[in-house]
């Protein structure tokens, strides 16, 4: 099937993909957005909202209409490395008497992972599922196992509970594509939601992306041309983030203590050639860069004490980087 059709199948699929996840999920349309486009990237997202806001209900319905695999595992400050990845368990053979090692598959052995409330286990156990997302394997007992392919992680985290809870560390926030930020409804959207969960009726989903088709749909990204003025836009407005760069803007050497890295250049670069291919364009445009540039970079910025007592939070700095680059 050449490049055209595929487009078309995808612009396709993509509606249909919006109206099933429709009939369970009010609103949320740009989170919806962002988790597709991060599918499309090969690349993992981190969600963050209070409470009730339906992020494990968003993520298995997504799964539920996507021909994948799909694993739920809930983190907890007891949760073990092996529980995540597996373990190698001692098997007699009866013929023979004979003991030998089996390795049982854990978890992380499915095609879309929800890893929920990721905050809530100790660094050990976080290390693993963040390997695993890295290295697309498992590696126990002297035996690699790769991961089956495709490979989605969706990890939530809770942003008010912090007691007895893990931060994940900067360097390990850098594999996720995406920090997606989930609000509260607004108040119509509220309505239809307690009107659809006070009803016996549920909806029926139906599978509307193959396995196949996404992993096509994934190699379609890498042939979207991006112009060089695009790439040098992304990469300045990263390199904008750095307090250290020569080029840096004052706010951000008042308010930032660390910047952005290479990799949010090119999560930036692949996010727009993703989103132009949505939004039925041939090559992605600076106003693809601005429209990605928060999930993309919001998690890979770290606010100083200055910012604090200024009351600057993260979206301020960038709104004004974002304003202040000369195209």
């Amino acid at each position: 099937m050449d490049n055209i059709k595929i487009v078309e199948q995808l612009n396709q699929s993509r509606d249909q993909l919006y109206d099933m996840i429709s009939k369970v999920i009010i609103g949320q349309k740009d989170v919806i957005d962002h988790l597709f486009i991060a599918l499309l990237c090969k690349g993992h997202v981190l969600l963050e909202g209070v409470p009730g806001l339906a992020k494990t209900l968003l993520i298995k319905t997504l799964s539920d209409v996507l021909d994948l695999k799909f694993n739920r595992i809930q983190f907890t400050p007891d949760l073990m490395p092996s529980d995540i990845t597996g373990t190698d368990i001692i098997e007699e053979d009866q013929s023979t008497s004979k003991r030998s090692f089996r390795f049982f598959k854990g978890p992380i052995f499915a095609n879309v992972i929800l890893a929920d409330e990721i905050n809530r286990t100790p660094p050990k156990t976080q290390a693993a599922l963040l390997e695993a997302m890295q290295e697309h394997r498992v590696t126990t007992g002297g035996n690699t196992y790769e991961l089956d392919q495709p490979f989605f992680v969706l990890a939530t985290q809770n942003p008010i509970e912090q007691e007895g809870t893990y931060p994940l560390p900067e360097a390990q926030l850098d594999r996720f594509m995406f920090n997606i930020l989930i609000d509260y409804p607004s108040k119509d959207e509220e309505i239809k939601i307690v009107k659809m969960l006070t009803t016996k009726e549920r909806a029926t989903l139906d599978k509307v992306i193959s396995k196949d088709e996404l992993q096509s749909y994934q190699e379609l990204i890498k042939h979207v041309p991006v112009a060089d003025n695009v790439i040098e836009y992304a990469v300045q407005l990263v390199s904008m983030t750095r307090p250290s760069d020569e080029s840096s803007p004052q706010i951000t050497r008042d308010w930032l203590d660390w910047g952005a890295g290479p990799r949010a250049s090119t999560f930036l670069i692949m996010a727009a050639q993703a989103k132009c291919l949505l939004t039925g364009k041939s090559t992605p445009d600076i106003d693809d860069i601005k429209d990605i540039a928060k999930p993309v970079l919001r998690h890979r910025i770290i606010t100083n004490f200055t910012a604090e007592a200024d009351g600057i939070s993260k979206e301020d700095v960038l709104d004004q980087l974002i304003a202040q680059i000369k195209i």
